[in-house]
């Protein structure tokens, strides 16, 4: 099903599609700048949409995200492979439970 709200095509997918197919939708969205509402029995749950879209559009403060992004290259973050992505997020969840 798809909504049309000004020139913007709002695609709807349940719940189920959206886990299964969330590669294949956040490709779309990247590539298309498509938007999807996922929908669970009936009723409207979330929105997936471009981020650089969310920023210009709804978000309050796109200046902490610039922060962020610029912390991450001066710390050589925004290079790394997604297993040192996942080496980070490990270490990170080890230490969080070590201060528990």
């Amino acid at each position: 099903m798809k909504v049309s709200t000004r020139d913007v095509k709002l695609k709807i997918v349940p719940a189920l599609t959206a886990r299964t197919q969330l590669g294949q939708i956040l490709a779309r969205v990247r590539k298309n700048r498509e938007r999807f509402v996922v929908d669970k029995r009936g009723e409207p749950q979330a929105v997936i949409m471009n981020v650089e879209e969310y920023l210009r559009h709804f978000a309050q403060r796109p200046q902490a995200l610039a922060e962020i992004q610029k912390e991450a290259k001066a710390r050589k973050l925004n290079r790394l492979s997604l297993r040192e992505i996942n080496l980070e997020i490990r270490k990170y969840r080890r230490e969080r439970r070590a201060g528990e």
